[in-house]
């Protein structure tokens, strides 16, 4: 354990962040007064004000937010930025200043706009007040003695590969991962996800040591009436999780969730979607840390606005230079993008300081999601996804530093649930959606379902509101989903390069038999596609197939006809497949779309650049990067319940650690 008392010693602001904020605040206040509802008379009455602020800030703040908190997690900090501005106008006319109107939100944006900016130039990255505040905070709210054992920082960064994370290393791009690797005080491993290589099977396997029949990003449950289950929407992982969960989760003991779709079984949650329709577990201490310096919310906002513009010039950057494969990505991805990849990370890492300072949390997760959004639609070494590392990297740093705050020493675990594979879509390629082209293959009067929709699988509910409303603008209400679900003969799903088939007319898997008989082209048509990889089916008569153009792997006795249709999918392929065949869900057809290794490229059945869900490429090797003096074995890890086994053997290991 630390010396808490050599802690209270936290280096503040430096003299020129003294002069650079002062400066921010001067400029922030003359350029508001030249737009809307704000006039001032004298300059020095605006210096003097400028003191004022930071003395009420200093002495008031404090009790101040602690005492709001409530209201500014409610309006996700909109309330904190008005409070922010609504001193300045309270006492702004004392000093002949008038802030009106928009002048309250407008105030606080511009001085952290120009703080950022002269910070920019000045190559200022001091963080040394913002450590001091909450660390100030985190000294009232130490609940008892402080465990004499390290605590454990696990982040996640989604849908980053191994052999991207190693390029963006090589580049620059991520100069605090760099040094972990070279200082040799952390170890890189490349791991091996299941075959469903997205967050939803990584995370339950990873936070629950349980990714049992969760066969694809989204799937049928024909014993529950057809139903449709996903990895997405705050009911359906709740049920998931309830499903998955024996108490025994990574986040059990003293531990906090930020940012998950799972919570590993800890109450001690920020944004976490199986327990997020619990209001209550919405308010958390942790959220003092966003708010405890007056501009720090307005810096975030403004940060937000940054990635927006981001985004637009990189659109136009797209399309005028004619970058492929390319995706429409519209206005309703902008936002999104910025929640994801700003607000979100930067809420995570201010409250993981937070949990830090405090001391009394022994492990936290906390998932990192702007990369895998910007590489979905952007492309996974695309600029955009560089720039998302960056940023990401820089929350590690001032992760790294605020643990030389905290009570209690913290390690550090970086990684990925998965990767992503470029490619063109096979819509692109092809010319006919997935969906079409399976309709085209079967008689006229079949009535068809399919959702092969992009959108869900990022979290993008926490960013637009009622985003459940979001079919009435497609035209299609909850109640006509729900009955052509019911009335459909086939249901086609898509989860990345990964798609499913479901002939729902019967309450059984059906065999490659059964299919044959009632579609006697139909599985053929399939695999005759030159975009299609390899299908699985399960044979009344020879069990589990894997059917390729030119071959046929029995994965039941492991023995191939003709050419292996599962070539250059990997060594551990065919021990995937079973497992995933034996899923209580597994579709009547699995299909997985070609992987061309000599250009590293998949093509998605959903309107992705880089995507995963299946198998091909990177998508199935994420990393791992631990401290070299853990336990982990030699041999590879396959399968995201062995990741649960390594973090929870070694956090074990931890706590037998006398310090």
């Amino acid at each position: 354990m630390r010396d808490v008392d050599e802690l209270k010693k936290t280096p503040g602001l430096s003299v020129k962040s003294y002069l650079i904020m002062f400066i921010a605040n001067v400029i922030g206040l003359y350029l508001i007064s030249f737009g809307l509802d704000f006039s001032f008379i004298k300059l020095n009455r605006v210096i003097i004000f400028i003191f004022f602020i930071s003395i009420f800030n200093v002495l008031l703040w404090p009790f101040l937010t602690k005492m709001l908190m409530p209201f500014f997690v409610w309006t996700f900090g909109i309330a904190g930025l008005l409070l922010n501005g609504g001193i300045f106008a309270i006492f702004g006319p004392y000093f002949d200043l008038n802030i009106t109107g928009w002048g309250i939100i407008l105030a606080p944006l511009a001085i952290a706009l120009i703080t950022i900016v002269l910070s920019t130039i000045f190559s200022m990255d001091d963080d040394g007040a913002y450590y001091q505040s909450v660390l100030r905070e985190a000294q009232r709210k130490r609940k008892g003695d402080i465990a004499d054992y390290p605590g454990l920082i696990i982040v996640e960064i989604d849908g980053l590969a191994y052999d991207v994370l190693c390029e963006a290393v090589d580049k620059g791009h991520m100069p605090t991962v760099k040094s972990m690797i070279d200082n040799k005080t952390h170890t890189l491993k490349k791991w091996e996800t299941d075959l469903s290589s997205q967050t939803g099977a990584s995370q339950a396997g990873i936070l629950h040591g349980n990714n049992e029949d969760i066969t694809a990003f989204r799937w049928v449950e024909k014993e529950n009436d057809n139903q449709i289950m996903q990895c997405s929407g705050v009911t359906k992982v709740k049920i998931l999780e309830e499903r998955i969960s024996d108490g025994n989760g990574l986040l059990v003991e003293n531990g906090a969730s930020r940012s998950n779709l799972f919570s590993g079984d800890t109450d001690n949650v920020i944004f976490t979607f199986s327990k997020i329709t619990d209001l209550k577990k919405l308010y958390n201490g942790a959220w003092y840390s966003i708010f405890s310096k007056p501009n720090d919310f307005a810096r975030i906002v403004v940060l937000v606005f940054e990635d927006i513009v981001h985004e637009i010039i990189s659109q136009l950057k797209h399309k005028i230079l004619n970058i492929r494969p390319r995706i429409s990505r519209g206005i309703a991805y902008i936002p999104t993008r910025a929640g994801t990849n700003v607000f979100m990370r930067e809420i995570n890492t201010e409250t993981l300081i937070g949990d830090m300072m405090v001391g009394d949390v022994d492990v936290a997760y906390s998932t990192y999601l702007g990369y895998d959004e910007i590489a979905h639609h952007s492309g996974v070494r695309d600029e955009d996804a560089w720039f998302a590392l960056r940023g990401m990297d820089r929350q590690i740093r001032r992760l790294v530093n605020g643990n030389k705050y905290s009570p209690r020493e913290y390690q550090f675990v970086i990684q990925s649930d998965h990767g992503q594979t470029n490619g063109a879509t096979f819509k692109q390629r092809y010319g006919q959606s997935f969906e079409d082209f399976v309709k085209s293959l079967l008689p006229q009067d079949i009535s068809l379902y399919a959702n092969m929709s992009s959108n869900e699988d990022h979290f993008a509910e926490v960013y637009i509101p009622f985003s459940d409303k979001i079919d009435y603008i497609r035209n299609r209400s909850k109640k006509d989903e729900q009955k052509e679900l019911s009335e459909s003969e086939i249901i086609v799903l898509a989860s990345g390069n990964l798609a499913m088939i479901y002939l729902t007319q019967w309450n059984h898997r059906l065999t490659y038999e059964e299919i044959n008989q009632m579609f006697p082209e139909f599985i053929n048509e399939i695999v005759s596609n030159e975009y299609i990889g390899f299908i699985v089916v399960r044979s009344s008569q020879m069990g589990d197939l894997a059917i390729g153009k030119n071959g046929i792997y029995y994965l039941d006795s492991d023995e191939i006809e003709g050419e292996n249709p599962l070539e250059g999918f990997g060594d551990n392929i065919a021990q995937h497949l079973k497992r995933s065949s034996s899923f209580k869900y597994t579709p009547d057809i699995l299909v997985n779309s070609f992987y061309d290794a000599e250009n590293d490229e998949v093509c998605a059945f959903e309107e992705l650049v880089g995507s995963h869900g299946g198998v091909g490429g990177s998508q199935s090797e994420p990393f791992i990067l631990y401290p070299s003096d853990w336990n982990v074995p030699d041999d590879e890890i396959v399968g995201a319940e062995n990741i649960y086994k390594v973090l929870k053997t070694n956090l074990g290991n931890m706590k037998k650690t006398d310090k």
